[in-house]
């Protein structure tokens, strides 16, 4: 395998998993910042105010966009991964 289709294909992964994971960081993202806005203004601390919450929004945007990832996923192997396989 040649140098240049090794780098395409490990920067095409590469933004593969940004795009795949882009919804879920920016949940966590959202949602931080929400809980510790909350937190700064009422002065509760707890710990399980910032965990739980962050971690059913997370699970809750994995359900909704496992759809998305699996397609985007399966169309990187499918498009880039198996013919490099097949091929070579």
């Amino acid at each position: 395998m040649e140098e240049v289709i090794f780098f395409d294909t490990l920067r095409q992964g590469l933004w593969v998993a940004v795009v795949t994971s882009v919804p879920i960081l920016t949940v966590a993202l959202v949602v931080g910042l929400a809980i510790g806005l909350f937190q700064a203004l009422t002065s509760v601390q707890e710990m399980t105010l910032t965990f739980v919450p962050k971690l059913v929004a997370i699970v809750g945007v994995f359900w909704i966009s496992m759809g998305f990832m699996t397609q985007t996923l399966v169309s990187f192997f499918h498009d880039q991964i198996i013919p490099l396989i097949i091929g070579g």
